[in-house]
């Protein structure tokens, strides 16, 4: 299936004043497949569904979908701060969807980031609306992007340009096994394979990692045992094969 990279202004007519999330839902209904399965296409949720906007008819995943011009790789305001925390503990986080359109309604950027690239590591409390604020008192969220490893970041349009559909459901298939651990857990994995990815190498050593040991640190500041924690999660991301040991202390990540 080859996307269509244009969004249908006929459906502007319909759309009142929230012209950019109609148009951008529109396009998602009528083009998008489900990265989680060989479904051709995700369904609209109901209206006025609060955790997510996209289902898949086939395997039943759930995508949420935010849209913009703009495209800030570090991070994007998301709802309430409880409310994702919940989610975060509960599984049930829904899949994202990052969706950049041009002044021209044509679709730039879309990005997929995987459910289980969630954990509370990623998430940044907002501070509280004004008491004249008509929510007073509401906390929200950010999802700090940069937080999350790239193997959490798969892009399904970039530039333009659809990426392969074949390519972008390997993607998924290879960082599925991370669904299958409890979030609890999940946080401590997604954090340490973000600190391999920033070594910015393939091959690394337990050395070289330790020296991010403050970094994860800052992110679970109750743990007290952070090597111990490390080591254990690399053999963690060995299990789900995305990466190997290729000698004592020595790793090399899988491609």
């Amino acid at each position: 299936m080859n996307l269509q990279c244009s969004i249908d202004l006929a459906a502007a007519y319909k759309a009142g004043p929230q012209i950019a999330r109609v148009l951008s839902e529109h396009w998602c209904s009528r083009e998008l497949y489900c990265p989680a399965c060989d479904s051709s296409h995700i369904s609209p949720s109901r209206v006025n569904t609060p955790a997510f906007d996209f289902t898949c008819p086939k395997c039943g995943q759930t995508f949420q979908l935010k849209s913009s011009r703009a495209w800030n790789p570090r991070k994007i305001v998301d709802a309430g701060y409880d409310t994702m925390i919940r989610a975060i503990r509960s599984d049930k986080a829904p899949h994202l969807l990052l969706l950049q359109y041009t002044s021209e309604w044509y679709i730039q950027n879309v990005l997929l980031v995987p459910r289980m690239f969630f954990s509370e590591s990623v998430i940044e409390k907002r501070k509280p609306l004004s008491p004249a604020a008509r929510r007073a008192g509401w906390v929200g969220c950010n999802i700090l992007l940069s937080g999350i490893p790239e193997d959490g970041k798969i892009a399904i349009v970039s530039d333009g340009v659809p990426e392969p559909e074949q390519q972008v459901r390997g993607e998924f298939e290879r960082v599925r096994g991370l669904a299958e651990l409890p979030p609890s857990l999940r946080g401590w994995t997604v954090d340490v394979l973000n600190a391999v990815r920033r070594l910015g190498k393939s091959r690394f050593s337990l050395q070289e990692l330790y020296q991010l040991e403050p970094v994860l640190q800052a992110a679970h500041p109750r743990n007290r045992n952070v090597r111990p924690k490390i080591r254990q999660q690399l053999q963690v991301l060995r299990n789900l094969r995305l990466l190997d040991f290729t000698d004592r202390g020595a790793y090399q990540l899988r491609s």
